[in-house]
C-alpha cells in the first residue's frame, strides 16, 4: 500500500502473488470467487481460492470444431482463451426452481423457494464476455420486465476483467464493434505482463479493493508495454465480416432466398452453438413431479431456438419445423432483428459457436456467403 491517490480510471501495478490477497479480500467480504480453471482438457469457470487454481502456463488451439488446451511452459495465468463454459450459468442458472407444491391431506400447499444464491466475484472476464453480460442486462432488466433473480445476482456482482492479449483464430470481436481491450463494465481490469499485473480501476468497489493491496503507481514503461501488446492483439483479430453494417437489411430482405438452404446443409440442428453462446437467453418452464404424485415443482430451464418444441403449437406442429428455418432464425436474430430491437448487435464475436460446432460451421464464412448470394 502506498500514499498514491486512487481514483476511477487510475492504473496501478501489483505483483502477481498479490492477486492472492485480492482473492482473500473478496472472500473476506462474502464473495464467492469464480475464475477459469483447467479441467477435463478444457477451460471452465469454477470457484477458485488461490492463484494456483488458475490455468498457469496454459494456452489453447482453437479452430472450427476444434478446441485444444495444453501447457506451453509459459508464465501467464490468463493466456488460455475460454472454452464452452460461460459466466451466464451463474447469472441465469441452467435450471432454477420457481415454486413448489406438496400434497398434504389431499390439499396442495405451496412450498416457498429457499434457494440462497451467493454474491459472486468473477475473475478473468474477457471484454467480449463483458459485452455479453451487457446484452443479458438488456433482455432481463427492462422497464417492462425484470428477472428478479438475475437482477439480484447482477446487482451484487463484482467483475475483475482481463484484457485479451492472446485472441484465438476464431475470435472476431472487432468485426461486431468490440475490442480485445475492456473499456468499461468492470470494477477492476487486469493486464498481465511478465512479472506483474497492471490494474485499472473502474468503480468505487474497485478503489476499495485496491486500497487493501500492496500496489505502486504504474510506470510509463509498463504502460507502453501494455499499449504495444493491445495493439498487437487488435491486429491479430482480422476484420472478417464484409459490409457488416449492411447485414441487418440484407438478411431481413432475403428471408426466402435459396442461399439459406445451402448454408443450412451442414447444420445438424443440435443446438450446441446456442448452448455455448454467452448472449443466448431463451428459456422454458418445466413441471417436475415425484413418483408418488405428492410433490411437484416448476422450474425455469435453458432452451434453444434449435429445439423443435421451442415453437410448438397447441394441437401439434411448430412454426420452425426445419433445420433451415431454425438456423435462419438464429442468424437473423443475432445480426438483424436484435439491432432493430435494441440498437446493437446480439453477437459479441467470442467465436464459441465456431469452436464447438461438431459440423465445423464458421458463422463468419456463412455470413459472407449469404451476403454474396443476396447481392
Amino acid at each position: 500500500m502506498t500514499d498514491y491517490q486512487l481514483s476511477i480510471n487510475t492504473t496501478v501495478a501489483i505483483s502477481k502473488p498479490e492477486l492472492n490477497k485480492l482473492l482473500d479480500v473478496l472472500s473476506g467480504a462474502g464473495y464467492k470467487t469464480i475464475g477459469p480453471v483447467a479441467k477435463n482438457n478444457s477451460l471452465v469457470y469454477e470457484q477458485i481460492e488461490d492463484i494456483s487454481d488458475l490455468p498457469y502456463g496454459y494456452e489453447t488451439d482453437q479452430k472450427a470444431g476444434r478446441y485444444r488446451l495444453y501447457q506451453n511452459g509459459g508464465s501467464e495465468y490468463f493466456q488460455a482463451t475460454p472454452g464452452a463454459s460461460t459466466w451466464k450459468k451463474y447469472l441465469t442458472p441452467p435450471r432454477t426452481k420457481l415454486f413448489g407444491l406438496v400434497n398434504v391431506d389431499n390439499k396442495w400447499k405451496e412450498v416457498p423457494v429457499s434457494e440462497i444464491h451467493p454474491k459472486y466475484a468473477f475473475i478473468g472476464v474477457r471484454p467480449c464476455e463483458i459485452a455479453a453480460i451487457k446484452i443479458q442486462d438488456t433482455v432481463l432488466i427492462r422497464e417492462d420486465y425484470v428477472d428478479t433473480l438475475y437482477k439480484k445476482i447482477r446487482d451484487e456482482l463484482i467483475i475483475i476483467a482481463v484484457n485479451c492479449l492472446h485472441p484465438a483464430d476464431t475470435c472476431f470481436c472487432t468485426s461486431v464493434g468490440g475490442s480485445p481491450e475492456a473499456e468499461d463494465g468492470y470494477d477492476l481490469r487486469l493486464t498481465e505482463l511478465d512479472d506483474l499485473f497492471l490494474v485499472n480501476i473502474g468503480s468505487q468497489k474497485g478503489i476499495d479493493m485496491v486500497a487493501q493491496l500492496e500496489y505502486a503507481a504504474a510506470n510509463s514503461h509498463s504502460l507502453q508495454i501494455e499499449n504495444e501488446m493491445m495493439s498487437e492483439a487488435k491486429e491479430k483479430i482480422k476484420d472478417v465480416l464484409k459490409d457488416y453494417k449492411q447485414l441487418p437489411e440484407l438478411l431481413m430482405n432475403n428471408l426466402t432466398h435459396s442461399a439459406w438452404e445451402d448454408v443450412a446443409a451442414k447444420c445438424l440442428s443440435c443446438g450446441s452453438c446456442t448452448s455455448v453462446c454467452p448472449t443466448c437467453f431463451c428459456w422454458d418452464v418445466q413441471d417436475v413431479t415425484n413418483l408418488h404424485g405428492t410433490e411437484t415443482q416448476r422450474d425455469k430451464v435453458w432452451d434453444s431456438c434449435f429445439n423443435p418444441t421451442f415453437t410448438a403449437h397447441a394441437g401439434g406442429g411448430c412454426s420452425r419445423p426445419t433445420t433451415t428455418s431454425r438456423l435462419r432464425q438464429r442468424i437473423t436474430h443475432k445480426f438483424a432483428s436484435w439491432v432493430e430491437q435494441h440498437g446493437g448487435e446480439g453477437c459479441v464475436g467470442c467465436g464459441r459457436c465456431i469452436v464447438w460446432c461438431p459440423a465445423k460451421i464458421d458463422i463468419r464464412e456463412e455470413l459472407n456467403i449469404l451476403q454474396e448470394a443476396f447481392k
